[in-house]
């Protein structure tokens, strides 16, 4: 069975791939290993100095990469590009910090001399996802490379592409051949590919299902896993917020990514008695949205990646619609292809939509709304507003919009997320560790407690 790059705004088959035989991965493995061997051993100033090579590739050829994004999973152009340019600053941010991180850590004990020393593990597969095919690589990447390690990517499979592109780049910034690779394979080799003993650990980014056929094939073999899953993420508005600014932020947090990402808003969680002005401002925000060509200067909202995705987005809105709710705004995905032209029919589209006045027991309860659609639900209290935010099974991300400092702390200490954010949108930020907890996975990327993740942190005692 093909790998195949398809243009999800238009349908249309790009390019197609031969997955790798046994043969060929193996290969890959023993390049990999024998890679290791030597480059665990190299400095941390040539390690940096690489770095800052993949991020000067990057950087000048962010058009060129930008375009395969948006051509194999549908982002807008200028996001793809934005997107390029975080990777380059990741890459820096590793390389500028990265052996502060590692660096030995003394410690008073009985020993003569005491201390722990961080290691690397040795080659980690990285099983990543198509929604920010270039970023959740190199956030996973640049510390795993600085750390010593080496990198075996298994890309989702319908952005072959920027998988390829990937490897070329950090070939590029002169790493071994072998310190970094993609494979591409489909998604059920994956987990099979952590019973060889040569691989140490692995990470994924990704669904449910996914993480818990990979977590459960490392737990066979007790090897480390980070798994960063799904998210529902609330976005609760308090009556002392700055209500304009909360607004803005709101459509800006659900239609990053044409509404494909983790810990973008989902839950619209709003008092009472501000919940009229929100939703009215939502809507004016949601009706200045372009849908269209991604690659089209304007457009700001691209189709979706997969047809199964835009099915399933369809299914789970209008059983919200049988159930009760109602659309403030799209809904209706015949109504916009209405609007579009001959050649974009065929592409996987879904208007930009909020749905309101939800009665319990629709889909927008306990799942995932993996698009552009905007769920608004009405609270009384800050009491009800958090059991609201709490009641999911995801714990990603969350924003509170709130001027008042007694209800900031609450918000800060009573979510139940990975990541809290007072007046602002959620993001992943090289600087701050990023992960979940319950649903949403474990472990964390990003920061120096991402870096760690990855790494023998051995004990030292001499006399």
């Amino acid at each position: 069975m093909s790998i195949a790059s398809i243009n999800p705004a238009t349908g249309a088959e790009i390019k197609t791939f031969t997955p790798l035989t046994d043969a060929e991965i193996d290969q890959k493995l023993t390049v990999a290993a024998a890679t290791f061997a030597t480059y665990r051993h190299t400095s941390f100033d040539q390690r940096a100095t690489w770095l800052r090579q993949a991020a000067q590739v990057l950087e000048d050829n962010k058009a060129a990469y930008a375009k395969i994004m948006t051509l194999e999973m549908g982002k807008p152009l200028a996001a793809a590009v934005a997107e390029v340019e975080k990777s380059a600053l990741v890459c820096r941010y590793y390389a500028d910090h990265g052996a502060d991180f590692l660096a030995d850590e003394p410690a008073t004990t009985d020993a003569s001399r005491s201390f722990v020393r961080y290691q690397p593990l040795g080659l980690i597969l990285a099983v990543m996802p198509w929604n920010f095919p270039f970023w959740q690589v190199f956030r996973f990447a640049a510390p795993a490379l600085m750390a010593g390690n080496v990198g075996l990517l298994k890309h989702a499979s319908n952005v072959p592409q920027c998988a390829l592109v990937i490897e070329e780049i950090f070939h590029k910034a002169g790493l071994p051949p072998g310190a970094f690779q993609t494979l591409l394979i489909g998604g059920a080799r994956a987990s099979a590919l952590v019973a060889d003993t040569r691989i140490a650990a692995a990470t994924l980014t990704g669904s449910e299902p996914a993480g818990a056929s990979l977590a459960a094939a490392c737990g066979q073999q007790i090897k480390k896993t980070v798994l960063e899953l799904g998210g529902s993420d609330p976005f609760i508005v308090m009556p002392s917020a700055d209500l304009e600014s909360a607004i803005a932020t709101a459509a800006a947090a659900r239609m990053l990514n044409n509404g494909q990402s983790c810990i973008a808003a989902k839950r619209f969680i709003v008092h009472e008695s501000i919940a009229e002005r929100f939703e009215q401002g939502l809507t004016e925000q949601f009706a200045t949205l372009v849908v269209g060509n991604p690659l089209d200067e304007g457009v700001t909202v691209g189709p979706l990646a997969t047809p199964d995705i835009a099915a399933e987005l369809e299914q789970q809105v209008q059983a919200c619609l049988d159930q009760g709710g109602n659309a403030l705004i799209g809904g209706s995905v015949a109504a916009l292809k209405a609007q579009l032209p001959a050649g974009l029919q065929g592409g996987n589209w879904f208007p930009p939509t909020i749905l309101a006045a939800l009665p319990p027991g629709t889909p927008a309860d306990q799942e995932e709304f993996f698009g552009p659609v905007a769920l608004v639900f009405r609270v009384a209290s800050l009491d009800d507003a958090i059991a609201r935010a709490n009641d999911i099974p995801f714990g990603l991300g969350a924003s509170g919009w709130s001027q008042d400092p007694t209800e900031q702390e609450r918000l800060i200490a009573e979510l139940e997320a990975g990541a809290v954010f007072i007046n602002g949108l959620v993001k992943s930020d090289p600087r701050l560790p990023f992960g979940g907890i319950k649903r949403s996975g474990y472990g964390r990327e990003l920061g120096r407690q991402g870096m760690l993740e990855f790494v023998n942190t051995k004990t030292v005692w001499v006399k």
